[in-house]
């Protein structure tokens, strides 16, 4: 019997879900859809307002934009600035199909790549829309004077990521995400001068404002005075990034939350493959208990970097005295067509495979050693330097070990999640009027996400897709605008409120950091790297128990709501508990491995992730019922016309 709604092998359109996808060939159905959107008068923009919450790659990139097509938007960021977004940490490159190396690149082969690398858990429009536009990204942002790298001839440089055969990454050292963030930034500083946009920092988004069964506004706290106030709009746009941070320990910035997508979710829109989360093998390891953050090495240094343990367990020799012969270079033996650079999801689970075997390196055996030591006998150290030399030098600062002299060592850390909000190709959830972009989506990625990839979704949404179907929602819409004094308004701030106040009043004894450390616990042994149903069931009897913990005992000191950064992040946990639970109850539900949803009951006889196209080959998309523990399943076929699903081999 299935865990939840109807039978898996149900093929039935669900009326729900309407994906709006467009018909004909693939490399036509962008340009089609675009000519058949109604478009908005330039002169009747300026009648429409745009509520924009997030100011990252994708949030700051279509603030800008809309600004710039004349409508009126406002934009929202809980930071202090929009440059603090978390897009800045991105390091290695962004994906682009322009073959300026002359390798064998297209646009449909970074279309291939991405719906395999996604374990065909993606939709073919989508994918090639994106691949499409890349090009475009590139272009925008050299225009912008983003600073990638360039080769002696001054062209655009490229280099190498996981998951793919050429070399069709743009970079900009080892901060090309901070490079492109810029870009975004100045674009919105621009706007924000000539009054198009308006900036709110310090301020978070804490619910959607329903009118008609329409997103037709935001309510915010303002984080340094606490005051809770309303803002209205014609359209609502989410651009917040990822729930990564349910696990406690991740790559994500700090601040890095849930809460906007998942109010949204609770207000009647679809939350879609939401155990699709990314487990990056580069990452720093854990030193201890102490620690509330990981820190990540970026995807390009597995071009010059040669990933090995040793062949024997227990073997603790130093790394210099540990000679070839006794040396496995177990991604390059395993996967010789593309060595060290497998898709993250095969590299991160072959790295806890091998420290499973107690073949492990340094404190507690959880690492893999990153060596550079071939490429710089062969390249020169300057050589390295000029590629990575912001992301060796990070790694000295943490680890206290000169990366250039010993190797690195790495081990898998959660890092993006491919799930997010249900949306049409257009970009809009099922609440209509509410658009949702960037990580903030599911829309791209499937069940694993290429490395550079991040970024190239963030822009495209932003700078050349929502500007587009945007204007359809609101030509068709017309401009209707509306105060914050409307009933909807004050019922949505007053429940606020309430949920402020509660949280100030309990006074337990649990701290909210302890509380989430459990919970990111129990979410990584039982829902992390690989998922069984034993365990699966042990996570969803404790969280419901954690989460009544939680709002029976935990104590968020201060006495009011002004500047209360412990307020913040308990309102912040509190929807991770929740969301905790959907994650598992997606994961026992799909009994199958695909991508970075590794079932160990299903798996084929050399341990790679084996798929069940018959019983799975759609998108889960879930409704909030009223019950955290009863949501209703609802299923989003994917037709594969292009790339027809195989077994995934990087051998």
């Amino acid at each position: 019997m299935p865990l939840f709604g109807s039978s898996d092998t149900d093929t039935r359109p669900d009326s729900k879900l309407d994906s709006k996808l467009p018909t004909g060939p693939i490399e036509q159905r962008w340009d089609t859809r675009r000519f058949d959107l109604k478009l908005v008068n330039p002169t009747n923009k300026r009648k429409y307002k745009v509520i924009i919450v997030g100011s990252g790659l994708a949030g700051g990139a279509a603030a800008a934009s809309l600004g710039e097509l004349g409508y009126n938007v406002e934009c929202f960021a809980f930071q202090d600035s929009p440059r603090r977004a978390h897009s800045i940490a991105a390091q290695g490159g962004i994906n682009a199909a322009k073959n300026y190396r002359n390798d064998g690149d297209s646009i449909f082969r970074l279309f291939y790549d991405t719906v395999k690398g996604g374990d065909f858990r993606a939709r073919e429009s989508n994918v090639y829309r994106l691949a499409q536009v890349s090009v475009e990204i590139i272009d925008q942002c050299v225009a912008q004077g983003v600073p990638f790298a360039r080769e002696y001839g001054g062209l655009l440089d490229t280099r190498s990521f996981g998951g793919a055969q050429v070399s069709r990454t743009f970079y900009a050292r080892g901060q090309t995400g901070q490079q492109l963030l810029l870009g975004a930034y100045q674009a919105l500083e621009r706007q924000i001068r000539a009054g198009t946009v308006k900036m709110f920092s310090r301020t978070e988004m804490l619910d959607v404002i329903m009118v008609d069964g329409r997103a037709r506004g935001i309510v915010v706290r303002d984080l340094i005075t606490g005051e809770v106030r309303s803002h209205m709009a014609d359209v609502v746009v989410l651009g917040t990034g990822g729930y990564g941070n349910v696990f406690y320990l991740s790559t994500n910035a700090m601040g890095s939350n849930a809460t906007a997508i998942w109010r949204a979710h609770k207000r009647g829109a679809l939350f879609a493959n939401p155990c699709y989360t990314q487990i990056h093998p580069t990452c720093i390891p854990v030193t201890g208990s102490h620690q509330s953050k990981l820190t990540l090495m970026s995807e390009s240094l597995r071009n010059d970097g040669r990933v090995w343990v040793p062949k024997k367990a227990g073997d603790n020799r130093p790394p210099d005295q540990i000679p070839e012969a006794d040396r496995d270079y177990f991604l390059e033996r395993k996967y010789p067509s593309f060595g060290n650079l497998v898709p993250r999801d095969v590299a991160s689970r072959n790295a806890k495979e091998v420290c499973d075997q107690e073949r492990g390196v340094g404190p507690g055996g959880r690492g893999v050693y990153l060596d550079f030591a071939d490429a710089i006998a062969r390249l020169g150290a300057d050589v390295i330097r000029s590629r990575y030399g912001n992301l060796f030098d990070m790694y000295e600062r943490i680890t206290d070990e000169d990366p250039y002299k010993v190797p690195m060592r790495i081990y898998p850390a959660v890092h993006y999640t491919m799930g997010g909000l249900w949306v049409d190709y257009n970009l809009m959830s099922t609440i209509p009027g509410l658009f949702v972009i960037g990580e903030a989506n599911f829309s791209d990625h499937g069940a694993n996400r290429l490395g550079a990839s991040a970024l190239m979704q963030g822009l495209a949404d932003g700078y050349f897709v929502l500007p587009y179907t945007i204007g359809d929602f609101l030509a068709s819409a017309g401009p209707d605008p509306m105060t914050p004094d409307v009933p909807e308004a004050k019922q949505t701030e007053a429940e606020v409120h309430d949920r402020v106040k509660r949280l100030l009043s309990i006074r337990g004894d649990r701290t909210v950091d302890g509380v989430h450390r459990e919970l990111g616990h129990t979410m990584w042994d039982y829902c992390g790297m690989a998922r069984n149903d034993a365990g699966l069931r042990k996570a969803l009897d404790r969280i419901p128990e954690l989460r009544k913990e939680f709002w029976s005992s935990v104590n968020v000191p201060g006495e009011n709501e002004s500047l209360n950064q412990s307020l913040e992040r308990a309102g912040r946990v509190a929807d991770f508990l929740e969301l905790a639970e959907l994650m598992c109850i997606d994961a026992l539900h799909r009994t199958e491995s695909c991508g970075g949803h590794f079932r160990e009951e299903s798996q084929t006889p050399e341990g790679e992730a084996q798929r069940d196209d018959e019983n799975f080959s759609y998108v889960g998309a879930w409704e909030y019922s009223g019950d955290l523990s009863a949501p209703t399943l609802h299923k989003e076929h994917l037709e594969f016309e292009y790339v027809h699903p195989t077994q995934r081999s990087y051998k």
